[in-house]
């Protein structure tokens, strides 16, 4: 089938993810980029300069200039709906608790683009940090279209892997240009090839991919676990530290760090035969911690640590690794002793707070780590008798020890 317009796509979210990364891969491939967003501040700037820079923080610094850009208001209801009925092709970005807010916009395009033509299929980019997010896409736009409509024909849910890091601005940036947006070099966007309907666009930056859940899960139990790992042991080590990279000079911290997500490395390497060889995660791996230690990209531990009942649950980044290696039999120590270390995390912003979610999950801790385990990690406490009375056992040592002489001697 061909595409409606080849040369328009609409994007929902028109934030960092969106803005450095989605919309700069398709505006270079030669397509106009409609961003559909609630900010109308940010939509109105869009509309008056048509064009936006990408700042690539590295040792030199790249400017990318976007242009052929535009924007409509979320809620202009009649004229984002005319954009999605004209699209060729389209994304979201905009986070986990957007998505059942603009699903009901999402199926009234759709329909639009029905009764224009009932044969024209649409893929839609899933720009999510989300596992199974087709599924969950899929179920709220089920609640907003009627029974009839072809969903599963006209409708290609493309799940992705978004390993592009993105700091956060500070003030006088947003100042400085309000459209501006700071990013890494990495430029690679991963995507289940399966799911197209039609022609996979050919512009540089995607990368297509058969067995996305695969891809999915690298990006989770690697990337996900090894920034984590990172924020979580520098703060034990040093509550002074502020940025991502500093926990890394600390040769102590890189090497359990490495070695956390080369155990992690092994446990998807057994889920996932034949898909990663041990040669090419090894290689992501340090490919990673090099990227973790970008001085220009300014990340925070704070940012990569915090939401500690997200990051530490059943199906994340940590818990989830284990829950992992727990089913394909192998060592995850070095996982367990990361997430412990996330227990006593209270790194603050810059205003010297910690994020409410997190001062209720110290909260939580101080009735004891058994609690976090069982209520927040999804570990249960007859099945994993080794497991908790072990996590206890380390929770405790780190209490008692200084962690700077434990960590000086891995």
């Amino acid at each position: 089938m061909k595409p409606v317009k080849q040369d328009k796509a609409v994007i929902f979210g028109a934030g960092k993810i969106g803005r450095s990364f989605i919309g700069q891969l398709f505006s270079r491939g030669g397509y106009e980029v409609v961003f559909v967003d609630a900010d109308v501040k940010l939509i109105e700037e869009l509309n008056r300069r048509r064009n936006y820079n990408v700042i690539i923080k590295a040792e030199k610094e790249e400017i990318l200039h976007i242009e052929n850009v535009r924007g409509v208001s979320v809620f202009d209801v009649e004229k984002a709906t005319e954009e999605i009925a004209g699209a060729s092709i389209m994304a979201i970005s905009v986070g986990l608790n957007n998505i059942p807010k603009i699903a009901p916009l999402l199926a009234k395009g759709l329909l639009e683009r029905y009764k224009k033509d009932k044969n024209q299929a649409v893929d839609i980019i899933l720009a999510e940090n989300l596992r199974d997010a087709a599924d969950f896409v899929r179920e709220k736009l089920l609640e907003n279209l009627p029974q009839d409509y072809p969903l599963s024909s006209l409708v290609g849910l493309v799940e992705t892997s978004i390993g592009k890091m993105v700091p956060i601005m500070k003030q006088e940036d947003l100042e400085k240009d309000f459209l501006q947006v700071f990013a890494e070099p990495y430029n690679n966007l991963i995507l289940d090839k399966k799911a197209f309907k039609n022609e996979i666009p050919a512009i540089e930056g995607l990368s297509p991919k058969e067995n996305m859940k695969a891809w999915v899960d690298r990006k989770l139990f690697v990337h996900n676990l090894g920034h984590a790992a990172t924020a979580y042991l520098g703060y034990l080590y040093d509550p002074s530290f502020v940025y991502i990279y500093e926990p890394l000079a600390v040769p102590g911290i890189y090497k359990q760090v490495r070695e956390t997500m080369l155990q992690s490395a092994e446990i998807l390497l057994k889920k996932y035969p034949g898909e990663f060889t041990r040669e090419s995660l090894t290689e992501h791996v340090d490919d990673l911690l090099s990227r973790f230690q970008n001085v220009h990209l300014g990340d925070t531990i704070f940012r990569v640590g915090c939401d500690l009942f997200r990051k530490l649950s059943e199906q994340d980044r940590l818990a989830g690794a284990i829950h992992l290696g727990i089913e394909m039999n192998l060592p995850f120590d070095k996982i367990m002793f990361a997430l412990v270390c996330g227990c006593h995390f209270g790194a603050t912003d810059k205003k010297g707070k910690m994020l409410p979610r997190d001062v209720e999950f110290s909260h939580l801790y101080e009735k004891g780590i058994k609690s976090v385990l069982t209520q927040v990690c999804g570990f249960d406490e007859l099945d994993s008798q080794n497991l908790i009375p072990g996590a206890e056992k380390l929770d405790k040592n780190l209490k008692q020890e200084t962690f700077r002489s434990q960590i000086m001697m891995c």
